[in-house]
């Protein structure tokens, strides 16, 4: 009889990690949202709103390249705001967002696959500003503007200071040349980009504060062998010189 417990309880323990590793349903799908955040990811017709093939920018050609290496299939819109789509993604299974910055605070909540690529925080004033700041503590006096619930925008609030926060990146260079704000909290090059993209060249950069990575987050019930699927395939990807070629096509 104890023999036969046995049996029963080595095939039990079989049953469950098999089942704990069981291959994906034919039908699963990733649903990837992104927002215009260029060179990164953007909408080919500037609009806010994109699906598939309108989508480009090196973290979106790279994503795609990740999930057909993976084998595992996606949905890819673009869509506004920022602050939507993150919490579209912390509350619904299977959801996926990029680019999106790593963070401690943000750790917790999501499975992470990365790094797609880095950038830096900076704080820009308009061409011909005098305004100096050795620190975030001497920009605290200045009004700044930032991109609400972005990476940046938390990391200042966590440091006390308390910027004013538009739903679109691009708002904060009319806010900064109207004089509205007095300093832009923003992510380079992005800012730059953008800036560009309004007609405004000579964008100073009053301080780097922090060098941040850029990631797919991906909601919490995301099943591991995805996450495991997807850090593999972007590893080899790295490995084969293929992330730094698509980076180069951009920049």
């Amino acid at each position: 009889m104890l023999k036969n417990l046995r049996k029963v309880l080595f095939l039990g323990v079989l049953f469950v990690a098999g089942a704990a590793r069981a291959e994906l349903s034919e039908d699963y799908k990733v649903v990837l949202l992104t927002e215009n955040f260029p060179p990164f990811n953007m909408a080919i017709d500037d609009k806010n709103f994109a699906r598939d093939e309108g989508i480009d920018g090196i973290s979106a050609d790279l994503v795609r390249e990740i999930f057909k290496r993976a084998g595992i299939g996606y949905t890819l819109s673009l869509r506004f705001p920022w602050d939507r789509i993150y919490r579209l993604t912390l509350d619904k299974p299977s959801y996926g967002l990029f680019s999106t910055t790593f963070t401690e605070e943000r750790k917790p909540l999501f499975k992470w696959v990365g790094p797609l690529a880095k950038s830096e925080w900076v704080l820009m004033a308009p061409p011909g500003s005098t305004i100096k700041v050795a620190s975030l503590a001497d920009a605290a006096k200045y009004n700044i503007g930032a991109y609400k619930n972005d990476a940046v925008s938390q990391h200042l609030e966590s440091k006390g200071l308390k910027p004013l926060n538009s739903l679109r990146d691009q708002e904060n260079v009319a806010k900064l040349m109207s004089g509205k704000i007095d300093l832009w909290a923003t992510t380079d090059p992005v800012g730059r980009y953008l800036a560009r993209q309004e007609g405004v060249s000579g964008m100073q950069i009053v301080l780097r504060f922090n060098a941040a990575e850029l990631y797919l987050a991906l909601n919490k019930d995301t099943p591991d062998e995805v996450v495991e699927r997807l850090q593999k395939a972007l590893d080899t990807l790295r490995a084969e010189g293929y992330v730094e070629q698509i980076t180069n096509n951009y920049l």
